[in-house]
């Protein structure tokens, strides 16, 4: 029953994040107005709000003009309900459990907005980036440490490492392609990343997401000849397997 309820909550939250993703591009307001079919601009009763249940009993329409409702705002809420069961199962209710809820939930946002114009906001990753160096100070087991200065340092560097090796590696790409390789919301969110994850993870996390980009990235190259895709959802992936499995693949790699 815990499982359900946390499930329901995270489906929930998803559907505020699916707000977050239709209107952070735009530059509109979160909370204001109250959500509206973005093809015929009718406001949304509460009855048609409820999370995958009214998407399902209207079958993915809107109940006014009959559009077609993105797939996106059913799998941005399966995903967000699956994300919080799974840090439940892990962490419990102890204060990582919140945290790296509340990370993953603006590595969806970012990801789901990546795909969709090829931008990560600004306003998620430095909010998240200011955020995670205060809970490091505030909270020394975040990084696996009992001192407040420690663990700050673990998380800024995780910033210098996270964003600096995008940033190097974008520099790289550009001389190379003479064009530009990597974009700098992505260096803005490994730089997130670090900040809540600490500098070994920030590395394990650039040096992850090339594997799941390159999968991708050539499949797309040879199917449709497309030779950008966005970043950050692999960046996003990384970083998740990271706060799983991160520091165990590292100690079995390097025997530490």
């Amino acid at each position: 029953m815990t499982v359900v309820l946390i499930f329901i909550a995270g489906t929930i939250l998803g559907s505020f994040m699916n707000v977050c993703i239709y209107r952070l591009p735009r530059k509109e307001s979160i909370v204001l107005p109250r959500s509206h079919c973005p093809l015929c601009g009718t406001t949304i009763h509460w009855f048609d709000n409820i999370p995958l249940l009214s998407y399902l009993a209207l079958r993915g329409k809107c109940r006014s003009c009959g559009g077609r409702i993105s797939p996106r705002y059913a799998i941005v809420e399966i995903l967000s309900g699956l994300m919080c069961v799974l840090f439940f199962l892990h962490f419990g209710f102890a204060p990582k459990y919140f945290i790296f809820v509340y990370l993953a939930c603006a590595l969806i946002v970012v990801s789901f907005v990546d795909i969709r114009i090829h931008e990560i906001p600004d306003e998620i990753t430095l909010s998240g980036i200011a955020l995670g160096l205060v809970l490091a100070v505030l909270y020394p087991p975040l990084m696996n440490r009992t001192g407040n200065f420690a663990s700050f340092m673990d998380s800024f560097l995780g910033v210098i490492a996270g964003g600096g090796s995008i940033y190097v590696l974008g520099y790289i790409g550009e001389f190379i392609f003479k064009k530009e390789a990597m974009g700098g919301g992505d260096v803005k969110l490994l730089a997130m990343i670090g900040a809540f994850l600490g500098w070994k993870l920030a590395i394990f996390t650039f040096f992850l997401a090339p594997f799941f980009g390159s999968i991708v990235g050539i499949t797309l190259k040879i199917k449709e000849g497309r030779d950008i895709i966005p970043y950050g959802p692999y960046l996003s992936l990384a970083a998740v397997i990271a706060i799983f499995w991160g520091d165990d693949i590292i100690k079995a790699l390097f025997l530490v």
